[in-house]
Parts: structure tokens; sequence; C-alpha cells
């Protein structure tokens, strides 16, 4: 072959090479830029993210949940950003599709059954924390939410037999010893009541709710200046005298229905006192956050 043939054959083999690197670069550099934006976020990331406002998390989560729908921890965290903003049933279905790939997840149970109690969804609720007890009987709260759904169906001795797992593996937690207090206030306890709710009062973290809930159920035995006593930490005097005298009223058998429908309604301790039991920092969001309520007229179950 001549020179100028071989130096002909030389351009064309370079052009060729150049064009075909000109074309695979630009898929190359678009399928680097689609591993990249898949990457799960960093720590770091995610961090900075849960403290942000709640639509910017409920986004933030949608996109690592796009990425990788099989993760647990970006589904939990996903559906309770979602809880946050009022999206219930959309979290819902985030759970559903968690609880597929992880069955014997108590997390995932207990935050479904926690917005199930909020859509009033008792028996269903009732269902995933009955659940969430055989996968983790170990943990104090799977037995106090259990406890929970079975007073709001009315069944209060199995609620008192869950609540009484629950204070086994957590002896000293706040919210079951209220709930198992109230519980035995509704089989009629007064007494068993009163001590549930006594202990609970001395916890550091008791807010004006179990103060509240004790002097009623003090005030219930007929132990009115106990029930002051009580109630005037947390509340004015006007307001505790209020409390008092309609109370008495109320328990006095020779009252007749006619005389007792005159009376005003009861008057709240706890709309009386400040928000003292209003977090100031972000919201509970976590896997620890209380039991649901169980129904409730003066006495409440604590939250």
């Amino acid at each position: 072959m001549s020179s100028a043939k071989t130096s002909l054959a030389l351009l064309a083999f370079a052009l060729s090479a150049s064009t075909t690197s000109c074309a695979s670069a630009p898929k190359d550099e678009a399928a680097l830029a689609m591993q990249e934006a898949m990457k799960p976020a960093s720590p770091e990331e995610r961090a900075a993210a849960n403290r942000a406002d709640p639509l910017t998390r409920a986004n933030f989560w949608a996109k690592e949940n796009l990425k990788d729908g099989e993760d647990l921890t970006v589904s939990l965290e996903f559906a309770r950003a979602l809880r946050e903003i009022g999206s219930h049933e959309r979290a819902l279905d985030v759970l559903s599709r968690a609880l597929i790939v992880h069955p014997e997840s108590a997390d995932a149970l207990m935050l479904f059954g926690r917005i199930q109690m909020a859509l009033g969804d008792v028996t269903t609720a009732g269902r995933a924390f009955h659940r969430a007890t055989e996968v983790g009987p170990e943990r104090a709260e799977t037995w106090a939410a259990l406890g929970t759904t079975f007073d709001r169906e009315g069944q209060h001795k199995l609620a008192q037999t869950a609540y009484q797992r629950a204070l086994e593996l957590e002896p000293l937690r706040t919210t079951t010893l209220t709930n198992y207090g109230l519980s035995l206030v509704l089989t009629g306890d007064l007494p068993g009541a009163e001590a549930k709710l006594r202990q609970a009062a001395a916890n550091a973290d008791a807010g004006a709710r179990v103060t509240e809930n004790l002097a009623l159920v003090l005030g219930l035995q007929g132990r009115f200046e106990d029930m002051k006593t009580v109630s005037g930490a947390a509340a004015p005097e006007q307001v505790v005298d209020q409390n008092v005298a309609l109370l008495r009223a109320l328990i006095q058998p020779a009252r007749s229905w006619d005389a007792l429908a005159e009376k005003p309604a009861p008057v709240r301790v706890a709309e009386a006192v400040t928000k003292a039991e209003t977090p100031t920092s972000a919201p509970v969001t976590g896997d620890d956050a209380a039991e649901p309520e169980a129904p409730q007229r003066t006495l409440r179950l604590r939250n």
C-alpha cells in the first residue's frame, strides 16, 4: 500500500474512533449521573433533614423511599413524616408495603397501630399491637399500647393484664401507670387507681394531666381536702374549689337527676394551667412516642 493510502486509512480510523467516543460520552455521563442520584443520602444529610420542617422532611424521605422502597429505616422515617403532615392514609400505605418485606418489625407494627388508633380503627390497631407483642415481647410499649385498645373496647380486665406485663418490663413508665390507674377506675377499684396514679405523678415527666386525674380519683373517694391539696399544685385556687364543689355534688346520692342536670359542665384543671406540657423542641416522631389514649370524658388516659 502506498504511503498516501496508508495516511488516508489512518485518518479515517482516527475520525471513526473520535466519533464513537463522542457518541458514548453522553451516555456514560448520564449513567454516572443516574448512579449518583440513586445513592442513599449520607447520615449527615438525613440528620439535617430530620431537623427541618415537617413538609421538608416528608419530601426528603419521599425521595429516599424512591431510591430504595425496601429500606426499613427509610420507610419508617417516611411514614412518620407523612403522619406529621396529616397524610395518614399514605403513611399506612408506606407501612403496609414495608411490612410485606419486614413482617416482624415491631417498629413498623407499632407505628401502623398508632396511626390506625388516630383514625379511630381500634380493631385494626389492636391486631397490629398484638402482633407487635409477639415479635417484640420484651418491649414495654407494645404491651402498653395493646392495653389501650382493650380499654377502648371495654375489655378492662384484659387491658389491666397488658399494663401489668408492660410494667414488669418498665416499672416506672408514666403513661402506662396512668392508663393502668384510669383502667382501674373503670372497674371500680379506686384505691388501686390512686396507687398507680400516685406512682405516675411522682415521676419527673408527669404533667398536669396526671395530677388532675389523681385529684379526681381522690374526689371520687370523697376525699375532698386531699383533692384540693393535689390540685392546688397545678391550678388556681378558684378552679380547684369549683372542681371540688361540682364533684361533691355529683357523688352525693341524695341529689336527683334533675338537680345534677342543672349543674355546669366540669371545669378541667388542665385548661386552667399554662402550657406546662407543651414541648419547646421539635415534635417527637420516633418510636418511643407514648401509646395512644383510651376514651375519656373528665378522666384522661395520658397521651
